[in-house]
């Protein structure tokens, strides 16, 4: 099965959350487990900001070529009509290679008024795949949809409530004030909530933290910030990045340098602000 290339935006984000990228196995795992054990369904990783979500998304992508992408939080991408037009047009170019024929030639307007086009797609998709294939969509961020711009009651992103035999959706999303899920499904679902994995994700920091101190220069004064019991990934990144930013920063030192780089302060200070 081939799939389309993603969008520039696409692609440097998952460049840019792979890199250094250590440990997190549990959760390969789990998503592998769910594969094995359902024929189609939902599955979602559940966390706080800086934990890691959209890392784990990006390397499950890199290393599952086939998989189909999209980030919300990225600009413009929260509305429901884009997200639909992109991944429609990434499923009917699948669809073609596959050798679908008398697809719609106006498919983009279908797209953006419900999910009856989308699940038509899948459907077809599914229908071509052969017993070891499956087809994958990951979407990052589904907390950031603008609920806004869909009717009410229906589930985010117009997505399916039914799906055919091997289409999965790996989703990504910060914890609800409400135990609502934004999904109204009749197949197979299950989630995973990365705070109830205290110790698997402090060992995976350690292991991040050493890699980053085996291939980069330093200051060690900034590494007293970060604890044994720290779970935040993106807090030990900006410390880390802080901490290497200190050193080019004196060996580069210089008034044109000086007036234009941000300071470690600055960086620790704000990742200290998104963790509140």
């Amino acid at each position: 099965m081939c799939s389309s290339d993603l969008i520039p935006e696409f692609r440097q984000i998952i460049t840019e959350k792979n890199r250094d990228f250590v440990g997190r196995e549990f959760v390969f795992t789990a998503i592998d487990n769910f594969l094995h054990k359902c024929h189609r369904g939902y599955f979602t990783i559940i966390g706080e900001p800086g934990i890691g979500k959209s890392s784990i998304l990006a390397h499950y992508v890199s290393q599952n070529p086939g998989v189909l992408y999209y980030n919300v939080e990225l600009a413009g991408k929260s509305h429901p009509g884009e997200f639909l037009t992109n991944i429609c047009t990434q499923l009917r170019e699948i669809a073609q290679y596959q050798g679908i024929k008398n697809l719609p030639s106006n498919f983009l307007d279908a797209t953006t008024e419900n999910s009856s086009f989308l699940s038509s797609l899948l459907q077809q998709v599914s229908d071509k795949l052969n017993l070891e294939q499956r087809l994958i969509i990951v979407i990052d961020a589904c907390d950031k949809i603008n609920m806004n711009q869909q009717t009410r009651g229906v589930n985010i992103f117009y997505l399916p409530r039914y799906l055919p035999e091997k289409v999965y959706f790996i989703l990504s999303r910060r914890p609800f004030v409400k135990d609502k899920s934004g999904l109204l499904i009749e197949t197979p679902s299950e989630s995973l909530d990365l705070s109830n994995y205290p110790e698997q994700n402090r060992l995976d920091i350690q292991k991040y933290r050493q890699n980053y101190l085996n291939t980069h220069n330093i200051d060690h004064q900034l590494l007293t910030q970060i604890t044994e019991e720290e779970s935040n990934f993106m807090y030990v990144k900006e410390i880390l990045t802080a901490g290497n930013y200190q050193v080019d920063s004196d060996n580069l030192r210089s008034e044109e340098h000086t007036s234009e780089l941000q300071s470690p302060d600055h960086l620790v200070c704000r990742v200290l602000l998104e963790k509140k």
